[in-house]
């Protein structure tokens, strides 16, 4: 997507002053009647809804501001981003948060990280911008959108959703665990893979820092377990439900793809989640090999290549990853996006066709 185009997408909404804006979205809440309910119906249940529309006028008057600032800070040029000082983006940040809207406060800290990105850094940051306004847009005219793509916009701008589908039992494959330190909480995330389903699924568990979040499970291990789906981000999200005896282990990688296929698993989510920086994929028969100042996973049949993501390149597991080739296709487990690919587990075939492929080996 060119820069023009970016800048056309973020330019092409004006609006009213996002003062009026807010204050009249939330007066208009404030004043909605509140439905009758039915016999059923609780007085909680009356009062969660009345809050859930608060809030949700809150985010309104929250994303009508932002839009507002991504219109004039784009009218006025992107320059004054590089200067020293320059404080929009905290600002604009806690704004967001009084708003009740974590997930647009997030993706504006991100825009004040770019101007120290290195070269090329205008263009990653008008297409960032592009992307907010995009989540901007969505939030406002989320009752056209289908069901499950509001529920990803729900999702991306800072709503909590309950794990409500239908409960899948198998037996699921760790693939990777890993913890992100994000301010006053670490985020543990962990990918499954269910043998019998085909599905992947990720656990996000959080906890204090200097306090592991719960639920370890063991790279390699196999659960015989229940995960019931969130809506939205893709059916990527479970929950871990009722487990069935102790975890197994077992040499057995999942079954992977070409890089090609890589790709095309990655496009095809960005139909149902646009915001999304990676999708979990599974790469069989490649070698990790130099490529200019990186790392890139070849594709031992025919040649194509996936760069390893900048974020990988200092950490000790790609050195793991290319001392367990020795030269060698492996199979990896990874997150495959716009930035490239984070590998975060791996399998060694066996020396011989008799012979068991090695343990998976965490790259985190």
């Amino acid at each position: 997507m060119g820069p023009s185009t970016v800048g056309s997408m973020v330019l092409s909404h004006g609006g009213e002053p996002w003062r009026a804006a807010g204050e009249a979205a939330r007066r208009a809440v404030e004043r909605a009647p509140v439905p009758a309910p039915d016999k059923a119906s609780s007085e909680a249940d009356r009062a969660a809804a009345r809050r859930a529309g608060r809030r949700a006028g809150r985010i309104t008057g929250g994303a009508q501001e932002l839009d507002q600032r991504l219109t004039d800070l784009l009218r006025g040029g992107l320059a004054a981003a590089d200067r020293p000082g320059y404080g929009l983006w905290e600002e604009t940040a806690a704004r967001m948060v009084d708003a009740q809207a974590p997930g647009l406060a997030g993706r504006v800290r991100g825009l004040g990280a770019i101007p120290d990105s290195g070269p090329g850094w205008p263009g990653r940051l008008l297409e960032e911008c592009a992307l907010l306004r995009l989540l901007d847009s969505a939030w406002l005219g989320r009752d056209r959108l289908p069901g499950p793509l509001a529920a990803t916009v729900r999702t991306r701008v800072g709503l909590t959703s309950s794990a409500e589908g239908t409960a899948v039992r198998d037996h699921w494959l760790v693939l990777a665990q890993y913890d992100i330190p994000d301010g006053r909480i670490v985020t543990r995330r962990t990918w499954l893979y269910g043998r019998g389903s085909g599905r992947v699924s990720l656990l996000l568990s959080y906890g204090a820092p200097g306090h592991a979040p719960a639920r370890a499970l063991t790279v390699g291990a196999v659960v015989d377990a229940e995960v019931t789906p969130y809506p939205g981000g893709g059916g990527l999200r479970g929950e871990l439900g009722a487990q069935f005896g102790e975890p197994l282990a077992t040499t057995a990688p999942p079954p992977g793809g070409t890089t090609g296929d890589a790709l095309a698993a990655y496009g095809r989510a960005l139909r149902d989640d646009p915001w999304l920086d990676a999708w979990p994929v599974t790469l069989r028969e490649v070698i990790p090999a130099p490529s200019g100042d990186g790392w890139q996973l070849v594709d031992a049949a025919d040649g194509s290549a996936l760069p390893v993501a900048p974020s990988a390149l200092s950490r000790p597991g790609l050195w793991k990853l290319v001392a367990l080739s020795g030269g060698g296709p492996l199979t990896v487990f990874g997150e495959g996006g716009h930035r490239g690919f984070d590998p975060l587990a791996a399998w060694c075939a066996g020396a011989s066709d008799d012979e068991a492929p090695s343990a998976a080996v965490a790259l985190t």
